[in-house]
Order: structure tokens, then sequence, then C-alpha cells
């Protein structure tokens, strides 16, 4: 018998090898690479331990490391090991160069700065050519997305489009699929180095490996690319097909490293403008815009180029040969959707891709507010803003004054909340508008998306709507409105995401974003609950033109709100029928039975008998639906969740001296729902209550701050409606 001690003994010694093994098979690879970085290291920054440069031969076909030829071989898994990470500054400024234009494109800048911020380790400076609708709604994003370590700076595209409008070009992408080409001019010309990106690319590894193969540039390199993972350069892929020329299958320019001041100093503009003009004496256009001229340059220079491992660079176009990369690689690094019909792409293992992009797509990306450990956020010079950064000291300072213990806590969080805003996130065409035209200004969160199809029946004239969503179901919102004939019709309806985030509804921050792109001289402020008249966006222009509403004249026209009990309405087409149906009882006035107070100035009494417009004087708790000019004043965001939101805005109306004149053929009707969850705090916590009453009180604290005593006036109706009440 062993003694009693021998079995644990053995036991510890079992599991100190089992541990070992393990240890050996997770670190085993780190210290080989460690042991080949050292050697590589000792041999000088231009030596890799396998040829990266295309050797030519004379028949033109390359023939490299990175090759898709099936006679050579390419041991993906030691790419692994290069280029050398360990050499870079752990917080070395990464810059990248992204040509963006249009709504559509600028959606997909997002996916893909999405992928690289979840793998990035390094402060990141974007430096973004975009047209006028990407600037307006990358510049929002990424000042209300406040990422840290993250510089972002814009270049307009039409001040170089003149460089290559001269160029005929097929592809889908336009002119803007050209403007690679004249980063060296565009870009600060103390910036050296670049990593250039095409915006259907998924990023699946950390771009600062890529960056690291700057160190094995060659003193004549100036441009890193991967091999074309297609036979299209080739010129075999149907009868008569006449590509550019390139090396062999030439290379890809979804991802590029560039070299912008060795570029400068070997004159680029004129390398590239005299190749493409010889050229399009025999080719009549490009077919794949700026890859097209990259390739022809580079088989007349090919000491130009650093070819890269195929793993940064996998390819899905219609026609590729990526499976002879990804399918001997044990990890992907780049993913190229470079096939006009993108996720639709014709591939086996496709699913697999989408995965992986759907990934990113619907990630919360207010997970990637985080710091990088070790790397502090500078501040940027002040001509180089906006600067998506931490949030400001004012911000932080605040919020660490909160107290977590407070009953009103989450009010007062959520008022701070700096929310990410993605504006026009659907193309938007609007029709110049009229000096009296009107655009409908409301929001909803998901559980109200249904009722966006009969709104859009209702008002034929432009909106402006914020929609309160999380990544995902941005994505449901964007299907809904492709599936439906009724919204995928409309192109003057402008819809800002607003991203979700806190445990109370910002309802009026998201009245406020819409409110502020709306593009008409007045704006009609209502609810996506409630659907206006059919004939109301053609009366509201009339009544504007007819009272001679100028700039100057602070006047809110009252639209009068009724509701139905019932979910199937038969919609009145007239105020006739309207009162018709209110003496029937199948409509009321608004809250009548609950919030009386809500509507009551409106005098619907008098609106039954009115021929003409008429005034009304505010009154406490007052909170009618208005149409009024659009610089008129913002909401208060203080107010999140339910309660006394617009009852506020009216205030601020009324203190500015706005004339409040109800229009008698004005109408319009609350659509019965499901109460929300805001609404249901309000009625079942007497807390909730309690911080809504504290924020009214600072409220009017704030009114005599700025109005004095013509503000006494609000804090004695307040008092007098809660003494009634």
């Amino acid at each position: 018998m062993l003694p009693r001690g021998r079995p644990r003994a053995l036991g510890a010694a079992a599991l100190l090898l089992l541990l070992l093994l393990v240890g050996f098979f997770l670190f085993g690879r780190d210290l080989e690479c460690e042991r080949r970085e050292r050697g590589w290291r000792a041999e000088g920054p231009g030596f890799l331990p396998y040829p990266l440069t295309p050797h030519v031969p004379p028949d033109g076909r390359l023939r490299g490391s990175a090759s898709l030829d099936g006679e050579l071989t390419w041991d993906h898994n030691r790419s692994a090991c290069v280029p050398l990470r360990s050499l870079q500054p752990k917080c070395e400024l990464l810059h990248v160069a992204i040509v963006c234009a249009g709504y559509n494109s600028s959606r997909d800048v997002i996916t893909l700065v999405k992928s690289m911020l979840f793998y990035r380790k390094n402060p990141l400076h974007l430096h973004l050519v975009t047209d006028d609708v990407a600037r307006n709604i990358l510049e929002t994003l990424f000042h209300t997305w406040m990422v840290p370590a993250v510089r972002v700076s814009f270049y307009n595209a039409n001040e170089f489009q003149s460089q290559v409008s001269w160029i005929p070009n097929t592809h889908y992408s336009g002119l803007y699929g050209l403007l690679k080409l004249v980063l060296p001019d565009a870009l600060p010309p103390d910036l050296a180095r670049v990593i250039v990106l095409d915006t259907d690319i998924t990023f699946a590894s950390d771009i600062a490996e890529l960056w690291a193969f700057f160190a094995h540039f060659s003193d004549k390199q100036m441009i890193g690319l991967v091999e074309n993972q297609s036979n299209w350069y080739l010129g075999n892929l149907w009868k008569n097909h006449r590509p550019w020329p390139a090396l062999g299958r030439g290379f890809n320019t979804g991802v590029i490293l560039l070299r912008l001041d060795r570029l400068r100093e070997a004159g680029w503009e004129q390398m590239w403008k005299v190749t493409a003009q010889r050229l399009l004496l025999t080719l009549s256009t490009t077919s794949l815009a700026d890859q097209d001229i990259f390739n022809a340059v580079i088989k007349e220079h090919p000491g130009l180029v650093l070819l890269l491992p195929c793993i940064w660079n996998v390819q899905l176009s219609d026609h590729t040969l990526a499976e002879h990369c990804y399918s001997e690689a044990s990890d992907l690094k780049v993913i190229h959707w470079n096939s006009p019909k993108k996720l639709r792409v014709k591939n086996k293992h496709v699913q697999f891709f989408r995965n992986l992009y759907l990934t990113f797509l619907e990630y919360d990306g207010n997970l990637l507010r985080r710091e990088l450990f070790g790397c502090p956020s500078q501040p940027p010079p002040r001509a180089e803003q906006p600067w998506s950064s931490s949030f400001s000291p004012q911000l932080q300072q605040a919020l660490a004054q909160l107290d977590e213990e407070d009953a009103c806590f989450e009010f007062q969080q959520q008022w701070l909340t700096v929310h990410r805003v993605h504006l026009t996130f659907l193309p938007l065409d609007l029709l110049p508008s009229e000096a009296h035209d009107v655009t409908l200004v409301a929001q909803l969160s998901m559980d109200r998306l249904q009722m966006l199809e009969a709104l859009c029946s209702h008002w034929p004239g432009p909106m402006s709507l914020a929609l309160y969503l999380t990544d995902a179901e941005t994505q449901q919102f964007l299907r809904f409105v492709e599936a439906s004939m009724v919204l995928s019709a409309r192109s003057n309806v402008a819809y800002h995401v607003v991203y979700r985030e806190g445990p109370l509804y910002p309802v009026n921050h998201l009245r406020n974003v819409a409110l502020a792109q709306a593009l008409t001289s007045y704006v009609f402020l209502s609810d996506i609950d409630f659907l206006p008249a059919y004939s109301l966006y053609g009366y509201l222009r009339a009544s504007i033109k007819q009272l001679d509403l100028g700039s100057q004249r602070k006047v809110a026209l009252v639209v009068p709100a009724f509701e139905s009990p019932h979910y199937r309405l038969s919609f009145p087409t007239s105020k006739a029928e309207l009162l018709a149906l209110l003496d029937a009882g199948s409509l009321y006035t608004f809250r009548y039975d609950v919030w009386p107070r809500g509507h009551a100035p409106t005098d619907y009494a008098r609106w039954r008998e009115a021929r003409a417009p008429y005034r009304v004087q505010w009154a406490a708790n007052y909170e009618p639906y208005v149409v009024v000019p659009r610089e008129c004043p913002r909401y208060d965001s203080r107010f999140v969740g339910f309660g006394w939101n617009k009852v506020a805005h009216i205030v601020e109306l009324d203190a500015q001296e706005y004339e409040f004149l109800v229009l008698p053929e004005a109408f319009t009707i609350h659509m019965p729902h499901a109460p929300s969850l805001d609404i249901s705090r309000f009625r079942s916590s007497p807390a909730y209550r309690d911080c809504l009453q504290a924020l009214k009180d600072e409220f009017h604290q704030d009114l005599s701050r700025r109005y004095g005593a013509a503000a006494l006036k609000y804090l004695t109706a307040l008092q007098q409606s809660r003494s009634s009440a």
C-alpha cells in the first residue's frame, strides 16, 4: 500500500504537468514569436523573414508570399508574428483616412469605426474626406459619441473634385471613388503615414498590427497593398474584357498603407496623372475607380509597393478567390465587402462573414466609450475641432457630484447624459421650401414605430422625427422602412437616431434634436401618437400666408387636440364631421377627464363656432400643440420621462411674449395605445412625482433669474393650481 501522502503528491504533480502543458499551448506561440522578433530586430527595420516585395517575372504574373497562385505556399499561421507589434510605442497615435459621401456611406463608416474601436489599443486620428451631407452626419455623431483618445478632422471633398473629375469612371462609387488618389495633397503636409480604408471594411483585429507594417517599408517603398483576390486584371472574365494594366492579379485598394512624405517627394500627383492620361487614350474609362490607376502606376514602378499578407484585406467580391487565403489562415484581420451586392454577395461562407459584420453593426456604441489605460487623452489644437474625446471636465465634475443615494439620482443622471446622435439616418431629398412651409416635428421610440405609416398618410409635407433606439433597434427600424411601401416612397421625412442610454425617456432632448434639423420657416410641434387632419398641412401653409406672419411677429398657432377611445376610427375629413363625432361620443377633447387644464385655455366651446383665428391667454399647465417659427425657444431638456415637458415649453413661449392664436379649421386627434413605462411610473411612484416637482421648482427659479419680476405670474399660477388640486 502506498503511503497516505503519496496519492496527494502524485495528484499535485499531475496537476502541475497539466498546467505546464496548457501554458505551453497558450503561450508557446507567443514565446516563439518573441524569439523570432529578437532575431528580426537584429537584422534592422527593413528585414522580414520572407519577401513582401513582389518579384515580377517576365510573364507579368505576381509571385510572392501573399500571392493566391496555387503553386505558392504561404504560412498564414506564421503571419501572426509579423509585424513586430512590440516595437510600437504603447500610445503612438495612428492616422486613418476615409473618403465618405452621402447618407448610406455614412452609416457604413460607423460600422467600420465600431470594429476599429473594439480592437484598438492606441489613440486614433481619423481624417475624413466628406461631402456636406456626410460631414453634417459624422461631425454630430463623433461630437456626441465622445470616444476617448479619438481625434477627428474633416476635409471638404468638393475642394479636390476638380483634380479627378476629368477621369471617366463607371464604378458605383462615382467621383468619390477617385479621391484616394489626391490624399497626399488633401491631408496635412506634416502627416507622413496614414492607413487608407474603404467604407465597406470590417476589422477583426487591432489596427495597430496593420500600422506596424510601416516599419518594414524599404527606403524606396511608399505604398502597402494586398493582392487583388480575383482574376479581374488578368483580363479573362469575359470576351473582350479589357482591364487596366497591373502586375499579375494586381492589388486591391480597399486597404492601403501610404507613406505620404515619400509620395510627395516623388511627385506622386504628376506620376498618376501622366499614367492615367496616357492610358485613357486607349481605355475609355476606369472600371474600378482609383484602384485601376494605382495598379497602372505600380505596373510601371513596382518598387513602390510593399505586398501585405492577404489576411489584411479578405475580399468578398463576386469572383473572389479569397478562399485560398482564409481557408489556410489561423485568423483573419480585415474583411472587405467589395462587391456592389455587399452582404448579399454570393459566397459559400458568406454567413460567417455576415455574422462578423452584424456583430459590429448592432453593437452598442456606448460601450466603446472606454478609456485607453496608460494613454491619457490630450486636448487638440483649438483649430482642429471637433474632437471626440472623453467627457468635458465640467461634465465629469457634474457627474461626480451626483449622489447615487438621492431619490432623484436617475433624473439628474439622465439630464447629464450625452446621447450619440445620428442625423438623417436615411436619405433625404427635400424640394426647395416656400416661405410659408411647415415641418412636422415629433419623437418616438421603438414601441411607437407602427404609427409612422398612418402619420405619413395624413401629413404629406416634410417631417423631422427623432427616434430613441438602441443600435440593434436601429437596424430593425431600417428593415421596417424598407419593407413599407408607404415609408419607402417618402423622401421628405428626416429620421434622426438618438441612441438609447439611461433609464428615463429624454423626451425634450429628442424634440430638440428633431426641431434643430427642420429646414422650413415654420414647424408644427406634435407627438407621434397624434394624427393631424388630412387637410392640415395645406391649411397651415395658407393660414401662415393669410395672417402675414413675418419673422418679427411672435405667434404660436394652436391646433386643437382631440382623442378617440377607439383603436378603429372613421377619421373625420372636415370640422363638421369631427363635431358630429364629438356630439356622438366617438371623440372627446384631449384629456378632458384626467388633465382638463392642459387644453382648457383653447376654449373648445368657442372653437365650435369660430370662423376666424382667435387669441387666447396662457394659463397654468397649458400645453397645446402649436405651429411656431423654426427659431422658437428650445425645450427644457431637464424634463425627462413623463410630466410637464410640453408645459415648460409653452411657459417659455409666453415668457418671450408669443401670442397664442387658435385656428378655427385645424385639428389633430390622439390615437389610443398602451401606456408608456414612464407614465406608469409617474402614476404609481410618489418618489417619481416628488422628483418631477423638484424639476418644476428648479425651472421656476431659472425663470426668475432670466425674466425677473415678469416671471412671478408663473410661480403664482403654479401655486394656485396646486391649491385648487
